[in-house]
C-alpha cells in the first residue's frame, strides 16, 4: 500500500425495484469470482445468513441469488456508531451459454456462499496433441 493511498469503507448497495417477498431493505453481496479453464467459483459475502436462509434459482439463464437476515439479534441494540447495516441479500448474474447449468452446486460457510459453476466440456480449454511427421 502506498502512503497515498487510504482505506475506506464501501459502502453498503441498496437494491432497488426489485421484488420481494419480505419487507426490509436489500442490499447487493460482495462477491469474488475466480475463473479456471474448467469452472467459476464465486463468494458471496452474505453475514447473517445460514444455509437454510439462503436461495439460489436460475431461470433463464439467470443465476438468483438472495439471503435472508433475522433482525431478532439486533431488536434490542442502540449503538452509537454503526457501519454494518442489517438487511437481506440479493444479487443476480446472467449466465453465458458456456455453463454448463445442470451441474452447479453451492455451499455455505461461516457466511461465506459459494457457488461453483462449472463449464461445458465444450468450453474447456483443452490440450491438442501434434503429430509427428
Amino acid at each position: 500500500m502506498t502512503p497515498e493511498q487510504e482505506i475506506v469503507a464501501k459502502e453498503k448497495q441498496q437494491v432497488e425495484g426489485t421484488e420481494k417477498t419480505r419487507p426490509g431493505r436489500y442490499y447487493q453481496p460482495d462477491v469474488d469470482i475466480c475463473e479456471t479453464d474448467n469452472k467459476l467459483t464465486l463468494w458471496v459475502d452474505m453475514p447473517g445468513v445460514s444455509e437454510n436462509d439462503a436461495n439460489i434459482t436460475l431461470k433463464d439463464g439467470v443465476l438468483s441469488i438472495s439471503g435472508i437476515v433475522s433482525p431478532s439479534p439486533y431488536e434490542r441494540l442502540a449503538p452509537r456508531y454503526t457501519e454494518y447495516n442489517v438487511g437481506n441479500y440479493y444479487r443476480e448474474f446472467v449466465l453465458h451459454e458456456d455453463i454448463d447449468d445442470q451441474a452447479i452446486t453451492a455451499r455455505m460457510r461461516n457466511g461465506v456462499l459459494e457457488v461453483e459453476l462449472p463449464k461445458r466440456l465444450r468450453a474447456q480449454a483443452r490440450r491438442i496433441p501434434i503429430a509427428a511427421s
